[in-house]
């Protein structure tokens, strides 16, 4: 076995599930899908996270996944400058003790097709790339066939500009070695600030104790110890960890042989991705945290009492009151004793004083119903707030407050939209019952009757004015006139008809004003599930999607 053969089996890091091409894609778009679902409800900062992965993951899968990008990063006076350039085997970065030295990150490829997309990406000026690209024949080299090497700026520069490079570059980077010397491998800086926020990325995380060499074994592999008992406090349980050296003992091989594992599974950048994935659903996590409590659609009693509330402000009772006064209005102008009829009418119709038709209109006019007073606005506010509590129950922030916009999202054209409702409803007192018609004909033959009568005696009394001689006509019983018979029945049955009919149109307007009501309230009912219900059931579908688009991405 040769000396790299062993070098490789002594690095053990942890395993990592290989990652699918297909299940990370499927993943990022789950998490497409959740900031669809989600955006206009949620504060777009809870968003930012994963629109930045989402974009992040189309463009590295864009890009060579035949290349694997490794970046060193570490203080001043770490050694990665030399590290980077005793792997590359050229003096290819500036190596120093005082800050700043690393302004800009400098990349050594090996393989260079299809590697100038990917640098363009990571923003590597064209000036500091370079390439091993003859070096490829030897064995030694061959094996990191596919390696991108960043040397990154020092994250504790004293340049503003370096550390939000290196914090450009950690967000880009498929693996990262941490490259840290004995005197600050416990510094706090590097731990709180940077690795302890790579939890979700152990797979493609690895720490190097560099300087080594200017240590003896026992000191190495005590600070080695120690360095990995920090490690498992920060969360990273399993990241390789173990000395190295630019020069001298213990060399980099257990280093390379890491690089030379990465570049081989290809798996660094799908691992990273999977990891930022991770991270952002682990963030976007507490939006959807209890899906099993969320009602599928708002309880129909909330509904209703909204409806109610909102009829009442529009002037649905009065509207059903002046429908049954228009029943008996026009069933008196037609049922009623003919020659009384005209004075009937004269009289305004409830319906019509109020700006009604009584037929469903394509273009109603705005009615004459009374403005809904304080106590009916503050009832409709109540039954709105009230939807959208039972809609908001058992959803965790800031969904419940994104319902309650909804609900009040379109409560400007609620008043027009009432309005409208009311006065194109159809209230059915337009037909006119058959009975109603034979009735009639009944009180005008009554009517007739009593006329004839009446000319007969008034031709009578004419002639006995006139001292003409006395018209006799036909008698009935006891010598009783005709002509008073038929006056006198033709009254009296008129009275008696229309005595008897009143029971009836009583309950014809009764059941007027219960039909009024029953189609008023569905117009109104329609105009709070338009207006107010809707927009909450768009909130709620919302918030299923993002439920189903988060599991997938999960």
């Amino acid at each position: 076995m040769s000396l790299v053969d062993k070098i490789k089996q002594q690095v053990v890091p942890r395993q990592a599930t290989p990652v699918d091409v297909d299940d990370l894609v499927t993943r990022v778009e789950g998490l497409q899908r959740f900031v669809r679902a989600a955006e206009g409800h949620v504060p777009e900062d809870r968003l930012v996270a994963a629109r930045t992965v989402i974009d992040r993951s189309g463009e590295r899968l864009a890009l060579s996944r035949a290349h694997t990008v490794v970046a060193l990063a570490g203080a001043t006076g770490s050694g990665k400058s030399s590290l980077f350039n005793a792997i590359s085997g050229f003096q290819l970065s500036r190596v120093g003790v005082r800050r700043p030295t690393t302004g800009v990150a400098h990349a050594c490829v090996w393989g260079q097709a299809g590697a100038t997309p990917l640098l363009d990406w990571l923003g590597v000026p064209p000036n500091r790339r370079f390439t091993r690209e003859s070096a490829l024949d030897g064995n030694d080299e061959a094996a990191l066939r596919g390696l991108v090497l960043l040397d990154l700026p020092d994250f504790d520069s004293v340049e503003e500009r370096h550390r939000l490079e290196v914090d450009r570059m950690l967000r880009l980077v498929d693996l990262v070695v941490w490259v840290l010397d004995p005197q600050k491998y416990a510094d706090r800086v590097v731990h709180q600030q940077y690795l302890a926020h790579f939890q979700r990325h152990r797979d493609v995380t690895a720490v190097v104790l560099n300087q080594a060499d200017r240590l003896v074994r026992a000191d190495t592999e005590r600070l080695v110890a120690d360095l990995r008992r920090l490690l498992d406090a920060d969360g990273l349980t399993g990241v390789p960890a173990f000395a190295t050296s630019a020069k001298g003992q213990p060399g980099q091989g257990q280093l390379r042989a890491a690089l030379e594992r990465a570049v081989a599974t290809r798996q660094a950048a799908l691992l990273r991705l999977g990891g930022d994935v991770t991270d952002a659903v682990a963030g976007l996590q507490p939006l959807v945290s209890s899906p099993a409590k969320v009602p599928a659609a708002v309880p129909q009693a909330a509904v209703d009492r909204l409806a109610g509330a909102l009829g009442d402000a529009a002037g649905a009772p009065i509207v059903a009151a002046a429908t049954e006064r228009t029943y008996r209005h026009r069933a008196t102008g037609t049922l009623g004793w003919p020659l009384l009829r005209w004075g009937r009418r004269l009289r305004p119709d409830p319906l019509r004083r109020l700006h009604l038709e009584s037929g469903p209109t394509e273009r109603p006019a705005a009615s004459s119903l009374p403005e809904s007073t304080a106590a009916q606005k503050a009832a409709v506010g109540l039954a709105s707030r009230d939807v959208a509590a039972v809609a908001a129950e058992g959803l965790p922030e800031p969904w419940p407050a994104a319902i309650a916009a909804a609900s009040r999202s379109r409560v400007d054209d609620v008043p027009d939209a009432l309005d409208v409702a009311v006065a194109s409803a159809d209230l059915g007192v337009d037909r006119r019952p058959l009975w109603w018609r034979m009735v009639g004909a009944l009180q005008w033959l009554g009517a007739a009757t009593a006329l004839a009568g009446l000319l007969w005696l008034a031709v009578r009394a004419v002639f006995a004015l006139l001292g003409l001689p006395s018209v006799e006509g036909p008698t009935v019983g006891a010598g009783v006139p005709l002509a008073t018979v038929l006056l006198g029945g033709g009254l009296l049955f008129g009275l008696l008809l229309a005595i008897v009919v009143r029971p009836f149109v009583a309950i014809g307007a009764r059941r007027a004003r219960a039909r009024a009501e029953r189609r008023l309230r569905a117009s109104i009912a329609s105009v709070a599930a338009t207006h107010i219900v809707e927009p909450v059931h768009d909130v709620l579908r919302s918030y299923d999607e993002a439920c189903a688009a988060l599991a997938a991405a999960a």
